[in-house]
């Protein structure tokens, strides 16, 4: 359990007395605005898909306030010399995507994050096994050393997806605790799996589903991310 953070912001989960995985729910009126946008069957593509940016934005923000390396300095304002802390652009962070939904949460992470490498995986589900199969990796033979990973995946339903996504990283030598996971929803199967193969990781999620039907769709959920981001 993390602690300065506030009880309804932190759930810990029960599911492996050996790991220690956390998912996080930001309280914040604008998150569950968004989420209640993306649920609505009515709301059009183009709404859907800004609503997804939105909510990324902010899962981001929410995601990075205590992982980011600063610099600290002085500068000199128009009325006297200030005290200053930036974003240091030397200390290497990635954002990847799985494609396709991953593209509508992330598209305003370089608005959060002033330096960073996007790179994109593309895994799709097998419909009827329910199997990943990745179709398109563009991450790096080795990330830098101390990398900070913003895995980006809007529904977070039966954990295949999630999973494959995080066994590359870990190929790579990317440890557990250096990745954030970024969903609009996530249901306990899938968190389930984070939490008994990943131990240390995060997860911060718009809000959480309690079931995932025998098609791996979370119920209630908000549908297909990708078809309904890209009206297809």
């Amino acid at each position: 359990m993390l602690v300065g953070l506030p009880l309804p912001f932190r759930i810990s989960l029960s599911l492996s007395l050996v790991s220690s995985s956390v998912v996080f729910v930001p309280p914040h009126p604008l998150i569950k605005h968004w989420v209640s946008v993306l649920r609505n069957e009515e709301t059009p593509s183009p709404i859907f898909k800004s609503a997804m940016a939105e909510l990324g934005r902010l899962l981001m923000y929410e995601a990075s306030r205590d992982c980011l390396p600063t610099i600290s300095g002085e500068i000199q304002s128009p009325m006297g010399v200030a005290s200053v802390e930036f974003i240091d652009p030397r200390q290497p962070v990635a954002i990847v995507p799985i494609l396709r939904a991953g593209l509508a949460l992330v598209e305003h992470a370089s608005s959060i994050f002033p330096a960073t490498s996007t790179y994109h995986l593309g895994i799709c589900r097998n419909e009827e096994t329910l199997q990943p199969h990745i179709y398109l990796n563009k991450l790096p033979v080795k990330f830098p050393e101390g990398s900070r990973v913003f895995v980006v995946d809007p529904m977070l339903a039966t954990g295949g997806t999630i999973v494959a996504a995080l066994d590359l990283l870990k190929e790579r030598g990317v440890d557990s605790k250096q990745i954030k996971v970024i969903a609009a929803v996530a249901a306990p199967p899938a968190l389930q799996k984070l939490n008994e193969k990943f131990p240390g990781l995060h997860v911060y999620a718009g809000t959480l589903d309690p079931i995932v039907n025998d098609k791996g769709f979370i119920i209630p959920g908000l549908g297909d991310a990708g078809d309904r981001s890209f009206g297809t």
